[in-house]
């Protein structure tokens, strides 16, 4: 029995060098919404000493100094080059779990009786690195949990092939001997303390201990990692995830936003991606919420937080209903005289897009639902907004400070990268 974990490498510094190899050594950080804090380093900005969620300001002049090179968030690129590398895996094997943006558990079972999983594995990541440019670690083991284990192994060890399988009792113990508590996947600070004070300090110590003594000491959770990393499997491929109970789209300005007029428009793109999410998610949502809130940090202004709910007729996930309530719940939480640092929308109350709820009284704001409509304007947008809104933004002005943002090099046809 055989799992597998393909994590890639330092995923949103290594989507940057694709179409920037003059960037193969350089060291890259990418800065989170606004450029405030530090979210992605390459391997040499972390030789450097570049921390995971430092503020830039603290690091840039040395950064810099150094040869740095640094990039604002680019998701909409990053999130294409994942689905990429998503959809390369999704072909090799029958069961894939995208765990995150840059990491998917593969079900390797029904390969075993056929294939080298090594070599097989070794095989995978040399296709992605090939067709998309994007590194990849893979680690391979009986459990979850332990193909973690495994993938930290091939850090530790600096496995040349990136590619690392445990397999044996000797190999996992040996693993597990080498992997601090602390890294077990699961076991957060706070857990790692306590498990400390009773004398486990790595991972070897964790499984040896009585899986009956971890749950009633600890909880059932924890049992279920002990378990995983005595090689008896509990966390199977979720193919199917959960459907979620909340969208959010919300964003933190770079530029504070004092008037009703600039606002308006920014609730309003909020709004339309929110939709475009449910309608991905296959759902309805019967509640529409805005949210906006002065920075908490700034004690010499007055400070205002506002929230308002729309409760809808019917369930809906036409674009145009959402903007509708986006709009009513606005106008009563607005106030002037107050710099605006963030702005949200929140949809709830979900239902399945396949279910209709008819009221039993006329609604004199009766919904615009028109799925084939939507369906049309999401195909038209798919790579780069082409249809908007009237209430929308349409000059492309973002407050986010966002000013060393790279192309969408796959997403915008304006953008595709040119060569010589």
């Amino acid at each position: 029995m055989s799992l597998a974990l393909v994590d890639c490498e330092s995923f949103y510094a290594s989507c940057e060098r694709i179409f920037r190899p003059d960037l193969k050594h350089v060291p890259i950080v990418v800065l989170s919404n606004n450029d405030g804090c530090v979210i992605a380093r390459s391997t040499e900005a972390k030789q450097m000493g570049i921390g995971m969620g430092v503020p830039w300001f603290k690091v840039k002049d040395a950064f810099l100094a150094q040869g740095g090179k640094v990039f604002s968030s680019n998701f909409t690129f990053y999130g294409d080059m994942s689905n990429r590398v998503m959809n390369i895996l999704e072909g090799f094997v029958p069961k894939v779990e995208v765990y995150s943006i840059d990491e998917a558990f593969l079900e390797l079972d029904s390969l075993e009786e056929n294939y080298n999983i090594y070599g097989f594995g070794c095989h995978i990541r040399g296709l992605v690195k090939q067709w998309t440019g994007v590194p990849v670690r893979i680690g391979i083991a009986p459990t979850k949990t332990l193909t973690k284990i495994a993938l930290n192994e091939v850090k530790r060890l600096n496995i040349p092939t990136k590619v690392h399988q445990i397999t044996s009792t000797k190999e996992i113990r040996e693993a597990l001997a080498n992997t601090p508590v602390n890294d077990v996947w699961g076991v957060g600070r706070r857990l790692s303390e306590h498990l400390n004070r009773a004398k486990i300090f790595n991972a070897l110590q964790l499984a040896d201990t009585d899986p009956r003594h971890i749950k009633h000491k600890f909880s059932v959770v924890l049992e279920r990692t002990v378990r995983e990393l005595r090689g008896q499997r509990c966390l199977d491929i979720e193919n199917n995830l959960t459907a979620k109970k909340q969208i959010v789209v919300s964003r933190s300005f770079g530029a504070r936003v004092a008037d009703l007029k600039t606002l308006r428009p920014i609730v309003s793109n909020f709004a339309v991606r929110a939709a475009e999410k449910l309608r991905h998610e296959k759902q309805k949502c019967s509640q529409v919420s805005v949210f906006v809130r002065t920075s908490p940090f700034s004690d010499h202004k007055p400070q205002h937080t506002g929230y308002k709910t729309i409760e809808l007729a019917t369930p809906t996930n036409d674009t145009r209903d959402i903007l509708i309530a986006a709009k009513k719940a606005l106008l009563p939480i607005f106030r002037s005289g107050y710099d605006y640092a963030k702005a949200g929308i929140l949809l709830s109350r979900f239902t399945s897009e396949t279910s209709k709820q008819y009221s039993l009284f006329k609604d004199p704001n009766e919904p615009k639902e028109n799925s084939k409509f939507m369906e049309y304007i999401d195909q038209l947008n798919a790579y780069e907004t082409q249809v908007y809104f009237a209430s929308q933004n349409t000059k492309r002005w973002s407050p986010m400070k966002q000013n060393m943002t790279s192309p969408k090099y796959t997403t915008c046809w304006y953008e595709l990268p040119v060569a010589n």
